[in-house]
């Protein structure tokens, strides 16, 4: 959203994934996850069914199920990559890096409507059991992209881990709302 924001000739379509233009606050099983993915980096794992075992101890099972614990776990997955020269496995970007950020992780940069504008096509996803896109968010988000949908998907806020054929079927749906042909539609989500 903030390069869509800042440089909009740089895109033709932007698809924010349950996030919002304001200020957020994390929720705090982002802490314990960050503790588990350091676990992970001081192991020395080889495979990803190690890791998801150290991320499963992390997991707090009262605030999602079994199935959307393991598509949490599988989506902070994708940023295990195996370490050069090594048989390893290692995190593309540190723990630390991101603990000493997460704090400001759920800011945004804009705070005036007046100051930014994005009049592209804009497809924003969320999952209903989330608390980061919420009806009350919708005036500010017409207010900074005027060409807007909204797509609401049946999860909480790992829209793509937990409901991966919901996500590319409204993403679709938008593309023939949006005037926009499916292909590049899809092709702006992969380079993002």
């Amino acid at each position: 959203m903030t390069v869509a924001l800042g440089s909009p000739n740089l895109l033709e379509a932007l698809i924010p994934v349950d996030n919002a233009p304001v200020d957020a606050v994390l929720k705090s099983d982002f802490r314990k996850y960050l503790e588990g993915m350091r676990e992970i980096e001081n192991a020395s794992i080889r495979k990803q069914a190690e890791a998801d075992l150290i991320l499963s101890k992390y997991e707090n099972l009262t605030l999602c199920t079994t199935l959307q614990a393991l598509a949490i776990r599988q989506f902070l997955m994708t940023n295990l990559v195996k370490v050069s020269g090594s048989n390893f496995l290692g995190l593309r970007i540190p723990v630390q890096t991101l603990a000493s950020h997460l704090d400001k992780m759920g800011d945004f940069p804009f705070k005036n409507t007046d100051e930014a504008c994005y009049k592209g096509p804009t497809l924003f996803v969320r999952g209903i059991q989330s608390h980061y896109v919420t009806d009350d968010v919708l005036p500010v988000i017409g207010q900074f992209f005027p060409k807007f949908l909204i797509h609401d998907v049946d999860c909480g806020h790992w829209v793509i881990s937990q409901r991966p054929e919901n996500f590319r079927q409204g993403n679709i749906g938008a593309s023939n709302q949006l005037a926009l042909p499916v292909v590049s539609f899809i092709k702006n989500l992969s380079s993002e």
